[in-house]
């Protein structure tokens, strides 16, 4: 089974963006604010925003399985406030479920979370649950900077993310690290503050004793880690280096794994060459961060099946980890769906090589 840990609805039908710049424009006006059954959105619209986008590509590129999200750019945390955030997730998560529900054997949910600027993330907690108990989601995405590129939030080892920690361990589902747009013009959204954020996450991990307060928390870093497979040796010296109590890198392992969303064959290569492969999630983030073919090869940037596929040092048994194994692990929420739909880890069809 190949199973993608990464995608968003870039494809929602523009009724949707249309609701949203109109909450947006009633901030401070509530009288005006569009309410959510306002918002009316038709399942076969929604089929065919699916069926000619991700759904589509899915299938020609040989994928089975899409955990699915809200766009990730336009979370938007930095806009409004905590009530403006809280419609908006709502509303964001409740469009996930029905995609999921019309197309089961496809998608399967990953929920926005309604962060605020300054606000405690254990505000979130009651949208988390909402979710993922009633909802059938399996993770969250869970932003680093809910400012929009100014970092004025505490880093994610600081107690404050406590609360919302502890929620994530009893439900027993992981976060994928993703922040949202970028207001700050010294960094481009998807090509710098994506990029930053996720290097900037595993830091903070690495220079704290997080995961010894919850040793059954998992974080998945998307984008390959950002810089970290890059400057891995950097990061294992530091690890020793820039700590009270020196601790290799490797201790992270067990509760920090990567995504393969890096739109290149020596890119994603390098990475099945530095990284261990246990802590590897196949992802694409089709169709969202680069939407374009490249002019080189006519292939899409995001065609990250490709790439892994022509991984000469991978052994099947790596592959099979990296399409689904890991996923399932990590997800176990998801695992127990699949197996509760006809077949354990070990039954699973291995990937089909191009």
């Amino acid at each position: 089974m190949i199973i993608d840990c990464h995608g968003h609805f870039t494809t929602a039908p523009k009724t949707i963006h249309e609701w949203r710049r109109k909450q947006l424009d009633s901030i401070g006006d509530a009288a005006h604010a569009p309410k959510k059954s306002d918002l009316v959105i038709t399942d076969d619209e929604l089929r065919a925003a699916i069926e000619g986008g991700q759904l589509k590509q899915q299938r020609e590129r040989g994928g089975d399985l899409t955990l699915f999200s809200p766009i990730a750019g336009q979370m938007g945390h930095h806009l409004g406030n905590e009530q403006t955030s809280t419609v908006w997730s709502e509303l964001s998560n409740d469009l996930i479920c029905r995609v999921c529900e019309l197309f089961p054997d496809n998608f399967v949910g990953v929920c926005q979370l309604p962060q605020s600027p300054g606000v405690a993330p254990a505000n979130c907690i009651a949208e988390l649950r909402r979710c993922i108990e009633q909802l059938g989601f399996v993770g969250c995405n869970l932003n680093p900077d809910p400012s929009g590129g100014y970092w004025t939030d505490p880093p994610l080892t600081d107690r404050s993310w406590y609360p919302l920690y502890e929620e994530l361990v009893r439900l027993n589902v992981p976060a994928m690290v993703h922040v949202s747009s970028s207001c700050n013009p010294c960094f481009h959204g998807t090509g710098a503050h994506y990029i930053n954020a996720d290097t900037a996450a595993f830091m903070q991990f690495l220079l704290s004793d997080l995961f010894k307060d919850f040793p059954d928390l998992r974080f998945v870093i998307p984008h390959g880690g950002g810089a970290v497979p890059f400057h891995w040796g950097r990061y294992r010296g530091l690890s020793f280096e820039q700590r009270a109590q020196p601790q290799p890198l490797e201790a992270l392992l067990a509760n920090v794994f990567f995504d393969t969303c890096v739109y290149h064959y020596p890119g994603v290569e390098f990475m099945t060459r530095v990284v261990p492969v246990d802590n590897i999630l196949f992802g694409s983030e089709m169709i969202g961060a680069v939407k374009g073919r490249d002019p080189n090869t006519g292939y899409f940037f995001d065609d990250t099946k490709r790439y892994l596929d022509a991984c000469t040092n991978l052994s099947t048994e790596d592959r099979y980890k990296i399409f689904e194994a890991n996923t399932r692990r990590v997800y176990p929420r998801l695992d127990a769906r699949l197996r509760a739909r006809g077949g354990s880890a070990g039954q699973q069809k291995q990937p089909v090589l191009d």
